[in-house]
């Protein structure tokens, strides 16, 4: 759970060290995900290794607003590191620099001292994700790896009845995949918007379950696809059955597109 104010004192860096604040953007077809791994390519680790090629050798892992799966992207995704004092490249000229030293599926969109008590995850009280579906006969191959095609026709007046009564605070453990934590979550917005083939399936919540969005989206399509009416919406959700909803869509229609700390506002590139 998420503090709905960060504590200076909780979440100040370790003595010697200051904490700076990013915003990183990834393709995530040719990532493991945002954690890392073992032997697997993943973003924090490539972030990490930029930095200690610019003399921060001693920095921490960055930390991420949300721990994306494999195959997921980013599109504003905010982060923290905590670098030694000693570091001295200029916060304004460190997006560049660590640039020329990451591959061309991630880049540092933003970099800057991070204000007192800021905490990429533990701060965070909102996350924003998009789904997108590529609705069309035939698939496209500029969005092969960044969009789900669904070549049959599809229902959005149906789908946004059906995300109706998925909102709010309820137990969400028939969307979830091998969940052991509490599984109640507030869900603050569940919205299908439709611009020419592209459909986007826009997704706002403090916190999420383990493939949650995911599951949820592979609910919505159902009731698209005319197999679910909004009643039966309500039955899966109080079941708490996962082999009642959808299945879960494929990671690489998912995008984490914002964040928000505080009273922010979700932030969108």
């Amino acid at each position: 759970m998420s503090a709905p104010e960060s504590d200076p004192a909780l979440f100040a860096p370790p003595a010697g060290f200051v904490r700076l604040r990013l915003t990183v953007a990834y393709h995530g077809a040719q990532f493991a995900g945002w954690q890392s791994q073992p032997q697997t390519r993943t973003v924090q680790d490539t972030l990490h290794a930029a930095f200690a090629r610019l003399g921060a050798t001693d920095a921490a892992r960055p930390v991420a607003a949300g721990r994306t799966d494999a195959g997921v992207h980013a599109e504003a995704m905010p982060a923290h590191i905590d670098v030694p004092g000693s570091f001295r490249l200029a916060p304004e000229r460190l997006a560049r620099a660590l640039n020329a030293h990451l591959p061309s599926d991630l880049a540092v969109l933003e970099a800057a001292p991070a204000p007192a008590g800021f905490h990429a995850r533990f701060g965070c009280t909102g996350r924003a994700y998009t789904y997108r579906l590529l609705v069309a006969p035939q698939r496209h191959p500029l969005w092969a790896d960044r969009a789900l095609h669904v070549s049959g026709p599809l229902d959005a007046n149906a789908m946004n009845a059906a995300a109706a009564p998925l909102l709010g605070t309820h137990d969400f453990a028939a969307f979830a995949t091998r969940e052991d934590r509490h599984t109640v979550r507030e869900l603050r917005q569940l919205e299908v918007s439709v611009t020419g083939i592209i459909w986007e399936i826009h997704v706002q919540g403090e916190s999420f379950l383990r493939h949650m969005v995911r599951g949820l989206v592979g609910t919505l399509l159902l009731a698209g696809q005319g197999q679910l009416t909004p009643d039966q919406i309500g039955t899966i959700l109080s079941s708490g059955e996962r082999a009642q909803a959808g299945a879960n869509v494929p990671a690489h229609g998912l995008t984490f597109s914002g964040a928000e700390y505080g009273k922010g506002v979700y932030r969108r590139r």
